[in-house]
């Protein structure tokens, strides 16, 4: 496994990112979603990042990338069409410790992007290891159908007695979560019984813990 996957907390981090056209545009949305202090470099901006910076949800320097913009943040995208400029802010990144992702430019980039498949706080990550974005779009696109408003009211229902079980000090085994996040209790909340489901996973996590 050449990529160690991982999911970071960024918020509040500073990030910049060079260029300012919609490849830039969408790395800058998801990590403003994601909290990131984030920053644009570029003579030159899409509308929607117009907006982004008026609104002072992001900041700009309207001018072209220069050695040093790399200083004091904590990741770089580069989304510009330039590979001349990627080779550059990707040297400065490794020179001063900043991770870099260079769009498109596998040799430039310190990590690469996975693509994401999304419904509430459930998110799917994946990725093809550089190896064919067109598949990565493929996997992406098949489990944004597999993922249902059930899985989301399953993750939330399971979140809320997780921290409540926490709260008591009760230890729970994985295998037994595992197996208590069933077709029943999934068929339950899309049936909009959650009352219901919520005592069936109690019991489903419980009960075992009590024959121990």
């Amino acid at each position: 496994m050449r990529y160690y996957p991982v999911f970071l907390d960024i918020a509040g981090k500073p990030v910049v990112v060079i260029g300012g056209g919609e490849v830039a545009l969408q790395k800058v949305k998801g990590l403003v979603d994601a909290g990131a202090q984030v920053t644009v470099v570029s003579p030159e901006l899409h509308p929607e990042l117009e907006t982004l910076v008026n609104q002072g949800r992001v900041k700009h320097f309207e001018r072209e990338y220069a050695p040093g913009d790399l200083e004091g943040y904590s990741l770089a995208f580069v989304g510009t069409d330039d590979r001349s400029v990627n080779a550059v802010v990707s040297k400065e990144g490794r020179e001063r410790g900043v991770w870099v992702n260079a769009v498109d430019d596998i040799p430039n980039c310190d990590f690469i992007m996975p693509g994401i498949a999304q419904r509430g706080d459930l998110i799917v990550a994946v990725s093809t290891s550089a190896g064919s974005p067109a598949m990565a779009r493929k996997m992406r696109e098949e489990l944004e159908a597999f993922l249902t408003e059930e899985h989301v009211l399953m993750l939330e229902l399971a979140a809320e007695v997780r921290q409540e079980l926490r709260d008591r000090e009760v230890k729970v085994d994985p295998d037994v979560w595992n197996a208590a996040l069933d077709a029943d209790l999934k068929r339950l909340l899309g049936e909009g019984r959650r009352d219901e489901a919520k005592q069936r996973l109690l019991r489903s996590l419980l009960e075992p813990a009590a024959e121990r």
